[in-house]
């Protein structure tokens, strides 16, 4: 019973801060607002006994590179916007068709009850057996640094481009 309520008091603050986030015109306040969501989440992944992921959200997400991303958002010294924003009937439209789209999905999925999990099709027994074997990191790292490698290196890459982008923005700026 209180697990429930956490899991739903952690959901509402996990979308809520979402929603907030990309409704803020503030930067720093969007910033702010996806820390929260970040922090639900975690708050989530420990309800479901997913203590390491819990831990590596917050370390690495929380802290790491939403620092990174304030660091970013001082050095482009974002003030108030002269030009209009683009958030036109057009824009709105688009916004409302895509979120459409992957709520269907997101039905559908769910009516033909499709589900993916990191055990593959393996039984808890065997999962038990890994966890004992390996570890908890053991059994997330291996899968992540052979399966999915090169997107993982692909999400760094995307990352330092990022970076780069913004200091030579900033720099260009700069009398």
């Amino acid at each position: 019973m209180i697990v429930d309520f956490f899991f739903v008091l952690f959901a509402v603050m996990a979308v809520g801060g979402a929603a907030a986030m990309v409704l803020a015109r503030n930067p720093v306040a969007s910033l702010l607002y996806l820390v929260m969501s970040f922090f639900a989440l975690s708050g989530i992944f420990i309800l479901l006994d997913a203590h390491f992921i819990a831990a590596v959200n917050v370390i690495v997400y929380a802290g790491a590179i939403l620092v990174l991303f304030l660091f970013v958002i001082m050095l482009l010294n974002l003030g108030p916007s002269k030009r209009p924003d683009l958030r036109g009937t057009m824009y709105r439209m688009l916004g409302i068709a895509a979120a459409g789209a992957v709520f269907g999905l997101l039905l559908i999925t769910l009516r033909d009850g499709h589900t993916t999990s990191m055990a593959g099709g393996m039984g808890q027994a065997t999962m038990d057996a890994m966890l004992q074997s390996r570890g908890a990191v053991g059994v997330i790292a291996e899968p992540m640094f052979r399966s999915y490698l090169v997107p993982f290196e692909i999400t760094s890459l995307l990352l330092l481009v990022a970076i780069v982008g913004a200091i030579v923005l900033a720099r260009r700026r700069a009398p």
